[in-house]
């Protein structure tokens, strides 16, 4: 039975190398994949999942007003489909999260979705809310705070290394971003602990 994935994680925690990884590894068995990314993350017209450590796939890009089931719908038209892969998955909207369930549901391929779970601010992006709701299995990949802990948050670094306490939920290639672990993440965020 297919089911729906949503591997989450901090910034700089390998979820799209993970991806990439796992990708290789449906084609290598002679499988076919689609890859998906956002829209915000393309480089002209081009849809890439690059990682940092310097591999990189060609992928199909989405916006908000992509209808993902639509795409698959597609694809399925012209050749097989074993796995679906998205990267950025929390740009996603609820509606397209409720479309890859349906992939998963209706059409029997695995949809595997990688993202960060929260913003700069603690708050859940619209797909990951959607997707920690909705997913059948949840997968947390991890990275490390500077202190060795546990990073589970984000900040913003402003352009005096300084974290933003406010601003737009999305900011692509304009910041520094910093994965910490919660204690750290209060502390650069200003908040009173009351300790």
């Amino acid at each position: 039975m297919a089911k729906l994935y949503f591997s989450y994680a901090a910034m700089n925690a390998g979820k799209s190398t993970i991806l990439l990884q796992a990708a290789y590894n449906y084609r290598e068995r002679g499988m076919e994949v689609l890859l998906m990314t956002s829209a915000l993350y393309r480089d002209a017209d081009d849809g890439h999942i690059s990682s940092r450590i310097g591999i990189a796939a060609e992928a199909t890009l989405y916006t908000a007003a992509t209808n993902l089931l639509a795409v698959v719908q597609s694809q399925l038209s012209e050749h097989k489909l074993d796995a679906i892969f998205v990267d950025e998955a929390q740009f996603l909207t609820k509606d397209q999260v409720w479309q890859l369930a349906r992939v998963a549901d209706h059409l029997g391929i695995p949809v595997l979705t990688y993202g960060l779970r929260t913003d700069f601010q603690g708050e859940l992006f619209e797909g990951s809310s959607a997707l920690l709701a909705f997913a059948d299995e949840l997968r947390e990949v991890r990275t490390i705070c500077e202190c060795g802990r546990k990073a589970t948050m984000v900040v913003r670094l402003g352009p005096d290394g300084k974290a933003l306490t406010e601003g737009e939920q999305i900011s692509i290639g304009k910041a520094t971003y910093l994965s910490v672990c919660r204690r750290h993440w209060e502390e650069r965020m200003g908040r009173e602990t009351g300790i």
